[in-house]
C-alpha cells in the first residue's frame, strides 16, 4: 500500500475530528491513538516528519538514570515518578517494533570504592522500579573483568564499574513508522504543510477550522475540525500564541550537541556512561549504526529550526571522550555533528527564565487553552511518548469534545511491517543488513523496487529511492539521507557522495 503526499493531500476534501500540528515523536503518537480510538485524524508538518527534536536525540530508550539520583537525593517524588513511567514504557517500545529498537548494554567506571557501591546500589534500584519490564539485571564488574569485557575504555586508575541496561532506538524511523500505521488505519498524515492560522467561532471563539498551505505546491486548505491537538515541541508557544495571543510562554528550551566518530574509536556493542562530568552533566558514548555517538550537552538555547554545534562544544566532547576512551580521537576524527533543541516546561513561569536547564523537570503536560479549545502536550521526551499521546486525548475528549472515555489501544499495537515479499537468495550480506535494519519484514519488498548499489562498497540501492518516495513521503534529498537512512548525521561525507549519485532523483 502506498504511504505519498498525492494520496494524502485527495483525503483533504471533508473535515475532521481531530487535527494534530507536528510530526515528531508525540504528534505521531497522538495520530495513531486518536486512529484507533475511532476519530477521523488530520496530521500536519511544517517540515519532514521528525526533522526537528525527534531525529536529533541520543537515540535512547530510557528511564534516566540521573533523574533517579536526582529524586533519591531531592526527596523528589515527581522526578520518580517521571523515571518509573519511562521505565515501564521502555520495554513497551522495544516490544512494538523490534527492527528499529533494541536493548542496549551500558557501562558504568568507577574510580572508588564508595562509587562502586554508590552505582551499584543506584542500578539495582532502576531494576527494581522497573519490575517485570525489566530488560537485563543489572551487575558490578571488577578492573580485571572491564578490562577483558571492554578493551576500548581507557582502564587508568580504574576500580571497577556497572553494567546496566536500557533500550536504543532508530529515532527517525520509530516516528514514521507510527505515522505510517496511523495513515493505513484511516488518518490522513501530510508533510511539508505549514499551519497559516485558525478560523475561530464569532461567539465561543473556539477554533473552528485549521488553516495551511501545501509547501510543495503552494495550495492553500481550510479544513473544518472539531479538536485540535498542539505537538509542535520546542516550538509549542509559537501554536498557542496563535490560537490566543494572551497566552503567556510555556517553554524553555535546551540545546543538545552530539558529535560522531568512526566506529574504529569504540569497539563493541557496550555504550559507556560518563556518570559525572566537571559541570555536573552525564555523557554517553554509543555504539550507533557502524560509528560512535557522543553527547550530550544540555545548554539553554534560543528556539531555531536548523540549530548548529559549536567549536567549544566539539572540543567539549572530545575531551570527555579521550578522558575514557583508549583510542584517543581528535576533531578531524569527527565525521559528522548534529543539534537537537529539547522542549522543557517552565513550571514556574515567573522565574523560569532564568533557571539552569539541567534542573528543569521533563515532564509532560497537556494544557487546554480555555478560550480556543487549543490542545498542547508539553515537554516529554521520546521514551514516553504513548504515554504522552495517551494523556493528550484523555483530556481532549474529556474538556473539548466532552465525551466519554474511550480506551488507549497503542500499548500492544505492533508497528511491524507485513511481509508481503520475502528477499531472495544470494543477496549481498550488507545490503540484506541494511535493509533488514530499516525496513524490517519490508525487505524484501523494498528490494524488489531496484538492487543497483549506488556507491560500490556502499549498500544503498537506487531502487530504494522509489520505494522513499512512493512508501515513505521523501521529497527531498534531506529526507532521504538525514531521516530515512540517517547517513549524513554519521557521515557528512558519505551523505554527500549518495547524494551526488542521483542528484535528480530529487530535483524540484
Amino acid at each position: 500500500m502506498s504511504f505519498n503526499r498525492l494520496d494524502q493531500l485527495r483525503k483533504l476534501n471533508e473535515s475532521f475530528d481531530i487535527c494534530i500540528i507536528g510530526g515528531g515523536a508525540t504528534g505521531a503518537g497522538v495520530a495513531l491513538d486518536a486512529t484507533l480510538r475511532g476519530y477521523k485524524v488530520l496530521l500536519i508538518e511544517k517540515g519532514d516528519f521528525a526533522s526537528q527534536t525527534s531525529s536529533k536525540s541520543t537515540k535512547l530508550v530510557h528511564g534516566g538514570v540521573r533523574y533517579l539520583e536526582q529524586a533519591v537525593r531531592n526527596l523528589d517524588w515527581h522526578q520518580f515518578k517521571m523515571v518509573y513511567k519511562a521505565l515501564h514504557e521502555r520495554k513497551t517500545l522495544l516490544q512494538n517494533a523490534p527492527h528499529l529498537a533494541h536493548p542496549l548494554g551500558l557501562l558504568t567506571p568507577c574510580y572508588t570504592r564508595w562509587e562502586r557501591w554508590y552505582y551499584r546500589i543506584g542500578m539495582w534500584l532502576y531494576d527494581k522500579i522497573s519490575g517485570s519490564t525489566n530488560l537485563k539485571s543489572s551487575r558490578g564488574l571488577s578492573k580485571k573483568e572491564i578490562q577483558t569485557e571492554f578493551p576500548s575504555i581507557e582502564s587508568h586508575h580504574l576500580r571497577g564499574g556497572v553494567l546496566y541496561y536500557d533500550g536504543q532506538l532508530n529515532d527517525a524511523r520509530y516516528a514514521l513508522a507510527i505515522l505510517k500505521e496511523a495513515e493505513r488505519l484511516g488518518a490522513c498524515v501530510l508533510n511539508y504543510a505549514r499551519l497559516d492560522s485558525f478560523e475561530l467561532g464569532p461567539k465561543s471563539l473556539k477554533i473552528k477550522k485549521v488553516l495551511f498551505t501545501d509547501l510543495r505546491s503552494e495550495a492553500s486548505y481550510t479544513i473544518p475540525v472539531k479538536a485540535v491537538v498542539n505537538a509542535t515541541g520546542p516550538f509549542t508557544d509559537s501554536v498557542r500564541v496563535l490560537a490566543n495571543p494572551r497566552l503567556k510562554p510555556r517553554m524553555k528550551v535546551s540545546r543538545g550537541a552530539h558529535i560522531v566518530l568512526p566506529t574504529e574509536f569504540w569497539q563493541g556493542d557496550t555504550a559507556l556512561l560518563i556518570p559525572k562530568t566537571d559541570d555536573g552533566r552525564v555523557i554517553f558514548v554509543i555504539p550507533w549504526r557502524g560509528s560512535v555517538l557522543v553527547g550530550t550537552t544540555d545548554d539553554p538555547d534560543t528556539l531555531s529550526e536548523n540549530p548548529v554545534i559549536l567549536e567549544a562544544e566539539k572540543e567539549y566532547l572530545i575531551t570527555y571522550f579521550n578522558r575514557y576512551s583508549a583510542k584517543k580521537a581528535s576533531l578531524t576524527d569527527i565525521s559528522a555533528t548534529f543539534v537537537g533543541q529539547r522542549p522543557l516546561l517552565q513550571v514556574q513561569l515567573d522565574s523560569a527564565m532564568n533557571t539552569d536547564t539541567k534542573s528543569l523537570v521533563r515532564d509532560h503536560e497537556v494544557e487546554v487553552d480555555g478560550r480556543s479549545k487549543l490542545v498542547s502536550i508539553m515537554g516529554g521526551k521520546w521514551t514516553t511518548y504513548r504515554v504522552m499521546a495517551s494523556d493528550t486525548l484523555d483530556v481532549l475528549e474529556k474538556e473539548v469534545l466532552h465525551v466519554s472515555a474511550s480506551p488507549c489501544l497503542t500499548k500492544d499495537h505492533s508497528l511491524i511491517p507485513l511481509a508481503s515479499v520475502e528477499l531472495p537468495l544470494g543477496v549481498a550480506e550488507d545490503i540484506v543488513a541494511h535493509l533488514e535494519e530499516l525496513y524490517g519484514p519490508a525487505a524484501g519488498e523494498v528490494y524488489a523496487f531496484g538492487s543497483e548499489r549506488l556507491l560500490p562498497s556502499e549498500p544503498y540501492l537506487s531502487g530504494e529511492l522509489i520505494y522513499l518516495k512512493q512508501h515513505e513521503m521523501a521529497e527531498t534529498w534531506d529526507d532521504v539521507l538525514a531521516r530515512r537512512w540517517g547517513v549524513s548525521l554519521r557521515d557528512e561525507v558519505l551523505a554527500e557522495k549518495l547524494r551526488a549519485t542521483k542528484k535528480e532523483a530529487f530535483a524540484s
